[in-house]
């Protein structure tokens, strides 16, 4: 039987994009054009009845859970490489502002937890999961002072922490997630992040950017599983590895990365930081690479090749903000705007056509206009020098793209016939 879980803002608001965008896919949350109200019944259940007082309550869908998951955990391992970073440069306003985000994103990962398993749950992953946070920060402060002693006990601190919060997935899921392959992707996680602080230590931006994408991209290794064993054991509706499944998740995962690696070129490039700014740029390249991939694989060749350059075209306008902004030319950075505005039409326009009407080109500009704004109040407050806000605001803004890659993936669902 599906059980009918309430879930979190995001997950309704997308429902609403979909209900205007006219998707149908069941294994996603296109399917649902009308949210699901039913309350939370099941007597395994304990999650709170207060996130419901003043909202409809959302069924939550495999697909919502696996999208969930690898979205929040791939925004930890940019927030967390962005935070080390600053801390590593020596800019402790950065740090703290990255810091400040990076505890937003806990929040998020502790309320997922609380909605699937309710309130006692949550207290207990809450404390647990900070904990190996803390483990890196040790690491980084380690490094940043050369105390190699110090170092290696923050990775024996991790190495032993794998061990530890693979006991408590296993228990949630009820042996649906063994400890011993949670420990292990732990680790392995905690590899990659430490290769790309080293990396930040060293001063070589160009592969500490490439080793957090790297980083990055391997979330989707904890959170497959970790949602299939979910899926399991509170039988959802929809399946968490479908081809629909997997292509909003990979839409969702890209479209995010694109936001958090320019947002990281814009903020070295304001810093003035040549290395860096160049670092993130070749990392944004690469997700651009991905993403055109990601529509050669749907609609061939010849789409991917007209995708390509009309993507990369966006990223130059907002190089070209940032430029002005930086310079003080309030006429180039209007300019930019007013790009970024048209290219907006150009962009949905291109969609409509290759989804067949599926995703109409007005929600596309719409939604891409949103993408902008969103991104470009986190340029403004980097150039003001507030990195408590423009972090906020980068958070804010990566966190919009679901809104983008939720409607596309659902037409694309629908045009192909995926479920």
């Amino acid at each position: 039987m599906r059980k009918a879980l309430s879930f979190s803002a995001l997950a309704l608001t997308t429902a609403l994009v979909f209900s205007a965008c006219g998707g149908d896919d069941d294994d996603s949350d296109a399917s649902q054009s009308t949210p699901d109200t039913e309350a939370t019944t099941d007597d395994t259940d304990t999650s709170s009845d207060t996130s419901t007082d003043d909202a409809e309550a959302v069924a939550l869908t495999a697909s919502d859970l696996r999208s969930t998951l690898e979205f929040t955990l791939q925004e930890h391992v940019y927030l967390a490489g962005l935070a080390t970073g600053q801390a590593l440069a020596g800019n402790t306003a950065g740090f703290e502002g990255a810091a400040a985000a990076l505890d937003a994103n806990s929040d998020d990962l502790v309320g997922a937890v609380t909605t699937v398993y309710g309130e006692e749950a949550g207290a207990a992953f809450d404390p647990l999961w900070r904990k190996h946070i803390g483990f890196f920060v040790a690491y980084t402060q380690a490094i940043a002072a050369d105390d190699q002693a110090g170092a290696d006990a923050a990775v024996a601190d991790l190495t032993a922490y794998a061990d530890e919060f693979g006991a408590f997935l296993e228990s949630a899921t009820e042996g649906g997630l063994p400890k011993e392959a949670v420990a292990e992707l732990i680790g392995s996680h905690a590899g990659t992040l430490i290769a790309a602080i080293d990396a930040q230590k060293a001063g070589d931006a160009a592969s500490a950017y490439l080793l957090l994408k790297e980083a990055a991209g391997h979330m989707t290794m904890i959170a497959e599983p970790l949602a299939n064993a979910i899926d399991t054991q509170l039988d959802l509706e929809g399946d968490v590895s479908s081809d629909a499944s997997n292509l909003r998740a990979a839409l969702n995962r890209n479209l995010q990365e694109h936001v958090y690696l320019a947002g990281a070129a814009t903020g070295e490039a304001l810093a003035g930081n040549t290395a860096g700014f160049e670092g993130a740029a070749a990392a944004l390249d690469a997700n651009s690479d991905d993403l055109v991939g990601a529509v050669t694989t749907v609609y061939g060749e010849e789409a991917g090749a007209a995708f390509d350059p009309l993507w990369r075209k966006h990223i130059g306008f907002f190089v070209a903000y940032t430029n002005g902004v930086a310079a003080d030319d309030q006429a180039g950075a209007d300019a930019a705007v007013a790009d970024l505005t048209a290219y907006a039409d150009e962009f949905g326009a291109f969609l409509e056509s290759a989804t067949e009407g599926g995703l109409p080109k007005e929600a596309v500009a719409e939604l891409l206009g949103e993408h902008a704004g969103t991104l470009i109040a986190a340029i403004d407050a980097q150039k003001a020098g507030n990195a408590m806000e423009a972090f906020a605001n980068l958070k804010d803004a990566a966190g919009h793209m679901p809104m983008i890659g939720d409607a596309l993936a659902a037409a694309i669902a629908t045009q192909q016939g995926l479920s």
